[in-house]
């Protein structure tokens, strides 16, 4: 399309900034308040519009978008109703450090702040989520606060930034404008920092490094391997990112996570250096604030992330970097290798061993149960035919753990699961990792309370052919919080219990091939049919709920789930 084929509103001066800047898809839940920015999507057919079905799957779409992009995911709603519904999606982006534009239409300008039909403070709304609120207020100004939103969505710590339009600036006549946001150079470190880190690797014999998100972009993940054979350092990652380390590695030494076992995180405290490399070092990560001890870690602690902000925010660093993880990584491995001795490779192969026992898939009589299948049958049959570019999109919920636990990454397979912990993601998550990237193979797993909440997006999948398998864990039951009544409150169960309807009949209501399994005999064959397959699949697993419950309850608590007949065909 050429400039002069393009209309001169506002609207286009928006929609042409974020192209300019190589957003070429949006998530959208269409609404009057900003039908004249939809109707500048339509002179851009470069960049894809998908239509969701609830602003909250469209702002999961969005930020799981940007997960897999590093570029800011857009998701365009309507005034009120459309921006709360969108709210979780700006909080998973916060946590997740995803960047992500919100745009938000909004009341005519004359009636701001007054109360007006749907009308919401923005700014109070969103202030404490939010990288920047802006309200945009002449139609001259759009284009400008796109260009913002672009660059401080992925500036720092990458996050939320919300774009509040009122209809009536949306299509005015204005100048256009092809502004690119130059990314930042990646913060170099300094190089007396590099030359006390290095000395300090050199006087360790017990280092470990901790790997957040910061190496989730471009040749990160290649560099901190290089960094961690080039000294034999041992590497932990952060809450949720599994992917950035091969978990068959000999230094590979586990996940920081919601449940690391005691004795796992005690054997990682027995180091004597951290190099906390592009992690926040938030509570999960840091079990509580006791894994380094708070505020000041007993071990030499090295911290390294590209904002200000985080670097002593809560642990005080004996060397804190302002500077990019992977940059720092590159530096330090083109080093002379400090990893020579047997000490360094007993800790290593000490912290190994442990993962390994952690990770162990159990024997098949722990997996016995009479009211479902444990879902740790489910994930080891999938691992076993998983290909090697899986990515795997969870729901929260605590049929997750075993893939947490168990399932060895290794990319270019990717583990999109929020650390928001929010209900409701993971079948948004699948829909953007298969648009991206059509030839992956997306699975997702989600229980039968978060698929009930964002399950109609697989409309999605249904409409565009998209060859994702879903599976659905039904035990009848908000199994997460049944787990925590019954380790707090025995017995005394309010609240949990689900009617989950047939999920496969729901499935082939929107399109879906979908299957009904019931024995742990049919997984392999029910998966490989799935991931087999050229359109959307759907299984669902009648799952055990005691099998998550701790053993003394685990009888008195089961599942009313009622099965449906053993099985049923495509």
């Amino acid at each position: 399309m050429t400039a002069s084929a393009t209309p001169n509103t506002s609207a286009h001066a928006l929609i042409r900034v974020l192209a300019a800047n190589a957003i070429d898809r949006v998530f959208v839940v269409p609404g009057e308040s900003y039908l004249g920015v939809l109707d500048a999507l339509h002179d851009f057919p470069g960049i894809d519009v998908v239509t969701c079905r609830h602003e909250g799957g469209a702002a999961f779409m969005a930020c799981a978008d940007a997960r897999l992009t590093g570029r800011p995911g857009v998701v365009m709603v309507s005034r009120g109703p459309g921006a709360a519904n969108a709210a979780i999606g700006v909080h998973a982006a916060q946590q997740d450090a995803a960047p992500m534009i919100l745009l938000i239409g909004q009341v005519p300008k004359k009636d701001v702040r007054k109360e007006a039909f749907q009308e919401i403070d923005y700014q109070k709304m969103f202030g404490s989520m939010a990288k920047w609120v802006v309200e945009v207020t002449t139609p001259e100004e759009l284009a400008t606060a796109a260009f913002k939103a672009v660059r401080v969505a992925m500036a720092g710590t990458p996050g939320p930034v919300v774009m509040v339009v009122p209809e009536d600036v949306q299509q005015a006549i204005v100048d256009q404008h092809d502004w690119t946001a130059t990314p930042e150079s990646p913060s170099q470190p300094a190089s007396d920092g590099l030359e006390r880190i290095h000395a300090l690797l050199a006087r360790a014999h017990r280092p470990l490094i901790i790997a957040g998100g910061g190496f989730n972009a471009p040749g990160g993940r290649e560099t901190l391997m290089r960094l961690a054979e080039r000294h034999t350092i041992p590497v932990a990652v952060s809450f949720r990112q599994h992917d950035l380390f091969p978990n068959t590695h000999p230094l590979y030494a586990g996940d920081l996570d919601l449940a690391t076992p005691a004795a796992q995180v005690a054997a990682l405290d027995g180091s004597d250096l951290i190099l906390a490399l592009g992690t926040r070092l938030g509570d999960i990560t840091t079990q509580g604030y006791t894994f380094p001890a708070h505020p000041r870690p007993r071990q030499t602690l090295v911290h390294c992330y590209p904002d200000a902000h985080i670097v002593n925010q809560h642990f005080a660093a004996d060397v804190g970097l302002v500077a990019d993880p992977a940059a720092t990584a590159a530096a330090l491995a083109g080093l002379p290798a400090t990893g020579g001795g047997l000490a360094r490779e007993d800790w290593a192969a000490t912290l190994r061993t442990i993962r390994q026992q952690t990770a162990a898939w159990p024997q098949a009589a722990e997996q016995a149960a009479d009211d479902g299948i444990p879902f740790v049958a489910v994930v080891k049959a999938l691992e076993a035919q998983a290909p090697a570019d899986v990515a795997i999109c969870l729901d929260a919920g605590t049929f997750a753990a075993p893939v947490y636990r168990h399932f060895p990454f290794a990319f270019p397979q990717r583990l999109l699961a929020s650390q928001s912990g929010a209900m409701g993601y993971g079948t948004p998550a699948a829909i953007a990792a298969q648009l991206r990237d059509p030839k992956r193979r997306v699975v997702c797993m989600a229980g039968d309370g978060g698929f009930a909440m964002t399950g109609n997006e697989m409309a999605a999948a249904a409409e565009r052919g998209l060859p994702i398998l879903f599976i659905v864990a039904n035990n009848n039951c908000y199994g997460s919080i049944r787990l925590h009544q019954a380790r707090t409150y025995p017995g005394r169960y309010v609240g949990t219990n689900l009617a989950s309807p047939d999920f496969t009949l729901v499935a082939r209501a929107y399109g879906l091939q979908a299957e009904y399994v019931t024995r742990a005999d049919q997984l392999n064959d029910a998966i490989a049919r799935g991931l087999a397959a050229d359109a959307p699949h759907l299984l669902e697993v009648r799952t055990s709920l005691g099998a998550i419950l701790p053993a003394s309850v685990s009888h008195a608590a089961g599942s009313d789930l009622v099965p449906r007949g053993d099985f049923h065909d495509l």
